[in-house]
């Protein structure tokens, strides 16, 4: 009896000294959290089976002895090293397993068919298939904390879009769009293009805002729904030209565009795709586009700032978030690997032919965008006074 409570006291003792010395450790050298778990772990297997067996009629004062203390300071010295050799051989391998990029929205759009794109060329260049998990629902919010949850190896992703920093503006969120979330890099965007009916009397941006003015709330324009990124360029454009055009919520840009075209509405601010053949075909007239620089395909129209409002800026983009706590040399290798991907001449063709503009950054860019767009969209919800489309 004596000998099993020694034992147990010196155990209790031991893993007391191990902890300690673990978080000592831990807080000089910065350990990563799952190393540190990891580490943890191994130092306890070891020392408890060092202490069951290697000394069983150990009393607390002979295992504070120095040669004891030496023996079990070579133990977690040994953990460490070897659990860091072998965390570090883990990450040079990855990845070495499937890797699930999950959409937050429904099958068939482009948030869709981009992750199919780039996630076949994750697998051309590292031979692990890459599986697209549609998880539509809740304004984004169900895949979003999916990948909130998951395991931070950076064996899942998610494509997002705006979305992603302008719901937590509306409603309420199980996560932090920033703190929760390892930004990877952007893939493509496309600019908004203000569309107007022939039958309004503007041919230029100028006009318009002239005419909005003239008829204070009596021209409208086509929104889908509330709070998403259409509807939130549309009140980007009321605030910067000072004006006041109504919104008609659709359920979906072909809703709208069909009602544009019929002229039910007066105007509507939609992505370059969705423009494209409208105004080329000549049936919709288009004032300004957003961006730096006109749009190749279009050249004959205007940026916004050109057109005399230079305190518009909205484009959409799409882009790649891990879990927070990914590990940062995992981080970098998704950044250069998808920066590679989007230079290849048959991928940027592809994103082209959709309208959509490859878009390279690095993952601190990445993160500034992230940061100042959420300051950005707050401030357009709040001055709208929008609220959710729930």
């Amino acid at each position: 009896m004596r000998c099993a409570r020694s034992a147990a006291s010196a155990s209790a003792w031991i893993m007391q000294y191990a902890d300690n010395l673990l978080k000592r450790e831990a807080g000089r050298n910065a350990i990563h959290s799952m190393w540190s778990l990891r580490l943890t772990a191994a130092v306890r297997t070891g020392i408890l089976n060092l202490a069951a067996v290697g000394f069983p009629n150990l009393e607390e004062g002979s295992v504070k002895s120095a040669n004891v203390r030496i023996v079990f300071v070579a133990v977690i010295v040994t953990a460490l090293f070897g659990g860091r050799s072998g965390y570090v051989e883990a990450q040079s391998a990855y990845p070495h397993k499937p890797i699930r990029f999950i959409a937050p929205f429904a099958p068939g759009g482009i948030t869709t068919l981009l992750a199919r794109l780039v996630g076949h060329e994750l697998t051309e260049a590292w031979g692990q298939p890459v599986i697209v998990d549609n998880r539509p629902g809740g304004n984004t919010i169900i895949g979003t904390e999916i990948l909130a949850r998951a395991h931070p190896d950076g064996y899942s992703l998610i494509l997002t879009t705006n979305s992603h920093v302008i719901v937590p503006h509306l409603q309420k969120v199980p996560y932090d769009p920033l703190r929760d979330f390892a930004p990877i890099g952007t893939i493509s965007s496309n600019e908004t293009l203000m569309l107007l009916h022939p039958s309004v009397q503007a041919n230029t941006l100028q006009e318009l805002i002239d005419l909005a003015k003239s008829r204070p709330g009596q021209l409208n324009y086509a929104s889908l729904g509330s709070g998403g990124i259409q509807h939130l360029s549309s009140e980007m454009f009321n605030l910067a030209a000072g004006i006041r055009v109504q919104p008609i919520p659709y359920k979906g840009a072909g809703p709208a565009i069909a009602a544009l075209l019929g002229g039910q509405v007066h105007m509507s601010i939609q992505g370059t795709a969705t423009s494209l053949p409208h105004i080329k075909s000549g049936k919709l007239k288009g004032l300004a586009i957003s961006g730096a620089t006109r749009w190749a395909q279009l050249p004959q129209v205007p940026t916004f700032s050109e057109a005399g409002l230079p305190g518009y800026d909205m484009r959409y983009w799409q882009a790649v978030l891990a879990p927070s706590g990914t590990p940062k040399a995992v981080v970098e290798k998704l950044s250069v690997e998808f920066a590679r991907i989007l230079a290849k001449p048959e991928v940027r063709d592809k994103l082209v032919s959709q309208g959509l503009d490859p878009w390279i950054s690095t993952t601190a860019q990445f993160s500034a965008i992230l940061q100042s767009e959420m300051v950005k969209y707050g401030k357009i919800i709040k001055a709208a006074n929008i609220k959710a489309d729930l």
